[in-house]
């Protein structure tokens, strides 16, 4: 990958293309993007980040007067982590050089910047999709889903989470530090820069058909899973919290209510087998919960939830002492059902217990001394973050 130049905050403006095999349309986006700059009166560059194209990319880019960085790591998000390095303006805005954008409408996405905003984001579909733009597959299934997703986890007004064309303060994004190689990058720089507290705008644009004669490069199912995955593991809250919350709530009615006796619904009788389900239920329910909790405290002493208070006033509370000693009140419970149970077994010269009535001691007693331990050594890892992160 490119290292970045040094004679940084020279250009106002770094118009940036990911470019992989992009000779057939490459010169008129280059073209078009210099005409901005030229009419606007800004003072900028064109930047092609190459991604090892094999065709003549690089040269037509160098004879339409751009200049090029060749990015050697493959995929589309090193293809503009590399460029985004190695601009030289204060800002930057990035679109594909397949002719899908139109690069004289930077106007509205620059005001923005200069008024203080951090990232400008296109809309799509509120700025219009020409016929034969948009896959149908695409436009009324993968982006709205995925961006109302985006919008759910993250609390966020974007409508259009996938929008190649946005511009952006470079700086500020270069400090997000961001990773991803592939075409998540687009969501990875939103949701990054949405838990860094910067401030996001958005401005309808419109997309045409692209000029290629071969097929994109994205592939729909395996980066719409990509994008999926990575808001998923981005959001603690419904990847774990919301999933351990259901599973802890309906496993400990169930668990009361079964271990109070048998419970019969019409012709269906539920004793200490659905017990034991209950009990598994309740076990997988809290592991959900403390990953929530450790994932976020995680990302707040990693600096990616700097605005998350909440968290830290729950990282704060909790202490290696405080959840020691609730492990252990947790743990004498599931000891005292234990004993109660030895109790039985040896009424009967420890032979078998084929009651229910000890079943539905044993088993809450054991989920009892699972959730204590589990309490107790997530309490330990957590206090070690704090101290490594100088929190306590």
């Amino acid at each position: 990958m490119t290292t970045p130049v040094q004679d940084q905050g020279l250009l106002e403006l770094t118009i940036l293309m990911p470019c992989l095999n992009e000779a057939e349309t490459l010169a008129s986006c280059i073209d078009e993007a210099l005409a901005f700059l030229s009419s606007s009166s800004i003072r900028g560059e064109v930047l092609i980040a190459d991604n090892n194209s094999s065709d003549e990319s690089r040269a037509i880019a160098i004879d339409a007067g751009a200049r090029v960085v060749v990015i050697d790591e493959p995929g589309y998000g090193s293809a503009l982590r590399g460029g985004i390095a190695a601009a030289r303006g204060r800002y930057v805005a990035m679109a594909d050089a397949d002719g899908s954008y139109d690069f004289s409408s930077l106007g509205p996405f620059i005001d923005q910047l200069r008024d203080g905003a951090d990232l400008v984001i296109g809309n799509r579909f509120a700025g219009g999709i020409e016929p034969g733009a948009m896959p149908p597959l695409h436009r009324y299934l993968g982006n709205p889903v995925l961006s109302y997703v985006g919008r759910l986890f993250f609390h966020l007004k974007i409508k259009d989470f996938h929008c190649g064309l946005r511009a952006f303060d470079r700086q500020a994004i270069l400090d997000l530090n961001l990773q991803t190689t592939g075409m998540e990058f687009a969501s990875e720089m939103i949701v990054l820069a949405a838990l860094a507290g910067l401030e996001i705008t958005e401005i309808p644009t419109t997309l045409r058909p692209d000029g290629r004669s071969r097929p994109p490069h994205l592939r729909s199912w395996h980066d719409g899973w990509r994008h999926l995955r990575f808001l998923l593991l981005f959001s603690p809250r419904w990847l774990f919290q919301i999933p351990g919350l259901v599973l802890v709530i309906a496993s400990l009615i169930a668990g009361i209510v079964l271990a109070l006796g048998p419970l019969k619904i019409g012709s269906v009788t539920f004793s200490a087998g659905s017990l034991v389900v209950a009990a598994g239920a309740f076990i997988v329910g809290v592991q959900a919960l403390q990953f929530d909790f450790i994932t976020r405290s995680f990302a707040l002493t990693e600096g990616y939830r700097t605005q998350d208070e909440r968290t830290r006033r729950q990282l704060a509370a909790v202490t290696f002492e405080r959840g020691a000693l609730v492990g252990l009140l947790l743990v004498a419970l599931g000891i005292i059902g234990l004993v109660a149970t030895f109790q039985s077994w040896r009424r009967v010269r420890f032979g078998n217990l084929v009651t229910t009535h000890e079943m539905r001691v044993l088993i809450p007693s054991v989920v009892a001394i699972v959730g204590g331990c589990q309490v107790a050594l997530t309490a330990m890892f957590v206090s070690l973050m704090k101290i490594r992160a100088d929190l306590d």
